[in-house]
C-alpha cells in the first residue's frame, strides 16, 4: 500500500457565535514519497486540516488512517506517541521554547520521542550540523535570525525521523530570498517513505510540489497531480 495517509468524509466545524463549517466531507489519499501543497484564502481550512492530520485536533466526523490504521481520537496517549514518533510539525512562527538553547530545543523533542538523553543530544548536534547551525547550538531563539529559527524548526521536526512532515506557512514570515533557501531545505527532506504537506499562500512554492491542493468552500480540489 503506497498511501501513507487516507482521509475520508472529514468534517470539521467550530461553534462560536454560529456553527461554522470549515471542512465538508473531505476525502483524499496522500502517497508516500510525495510533497503536497495546500492553498486557499485565509479561513479556508488549511491550518485546520493540518491540525487534524497532526492529531492535535479531532474531526466532528469522518476518519483518518495512517499506514492503513484508523486513528481513534479517544486514545489521546497513543496519539501523542504517534505524533512524537511519526509526525514532524513546522509552524510559520518558529514556536521554539524561548528559555532553551537551539540544542536544547532539538534534543527535548527527541526525549519526547522516548530516546535517551545521550542519543538525543548526539542526534540534535548532527542535525544542527546538517542545517549549518552547529556554531549556534548554545544560542537562544531571541539571538537567532528568522531564517536561523526556521532552520532550527526544520531540524526539530526531523529529529525523530518522521514519516510525515506538516508545515503551516513555513516561509510566510520570511523575506523571499530566505524563504527560497528554507523551502529548498524542506523539499530536500522528502524520501520514498515520507510525505511532506505544507500550507502556503505563495503560488511560486505551491507549484514546486508534486500535487497542489486547493481548499475552496470547505472542499478539497486538485489543481495539479504529478503523483
Amino acid at each position: 500500500m503506497n498511501n501513507l495517509i487516507e482521509i475520508s468524509n472529514l468534517n470539521k466545524s467550530f461553534n462560536r457565535l454560529s456553527n461554522i463549517k470549515v471542512l465538508k466531507k473531505i476525502s483524499f489519499k496522500f502517497k508516500k514519497g510525495k510533497i503536497y501543497s495546500l492553498m486557499g484564502p485565509s479561513g479556508s481550512g488549511k491550518s485546520t486540516l493540518l491540525n487534524l492530520l497532526s492529531l492535535i485536533d479531532r474531526p466532528n466526523s469522518g476518519t483518518i488512517k495512517i499506514e492503513n490504521k484508523f486513528i481513534n481520537f479517544d486514545e489521546c496517549d497513543k496519539n501523542d506517541i504517534t505524533r512524537a514518533n511519526k509526525i514532524g510539525i513546522i509552524y510559520q512562527e518558529d514556536n521554539l521554547l524561548p528559555d532553551f538553547t537551539a540544542l536544547e530545543n532539538l534534543y527535548l523533542a527527541s526525549l519526547a520521542g522516548g530516546n535517551e538523553k545521550s542519543l538525543s543530544v548526539k542526534k540534535a548536534k548532527d542535525l544542527l550540523k546538517k542545517v549549518g547551525l552547529l556554531n549556534r547550538s548554545e544560542h537562544y531563539p531571541s539571538q537567532l535570525s528568522g531564517g536561523e529559527k526556521q532552520r532550527i524548526s526544520i531540524a526539530r521536526a526531523l529529529i525523530n525521523d518522521p514519516q510525515i512532515i506538516l508545515a503551516d506557512e513555513p516561509t510566510g514570515s520570511l523575506d523571499i530570498e530566505t524563504a527560497k533557501v528554507i523551502f529548498e531545505m524542506l523539499k530536500k527532506q522528502i524520501n520514498s517513505n515520507r510525505i511532506i504537506i505544507f500550507a502556503t499562500h505563495n503560488r511560486y512554492f505551491a507549484n514546486k510540489s508534486d500535487c497542489l491542493l486547493e481548499l475552496v468552500n470547505g472542499n478539497i480540489k486538485t489543481i495539479n497531480g504529478r503523483v
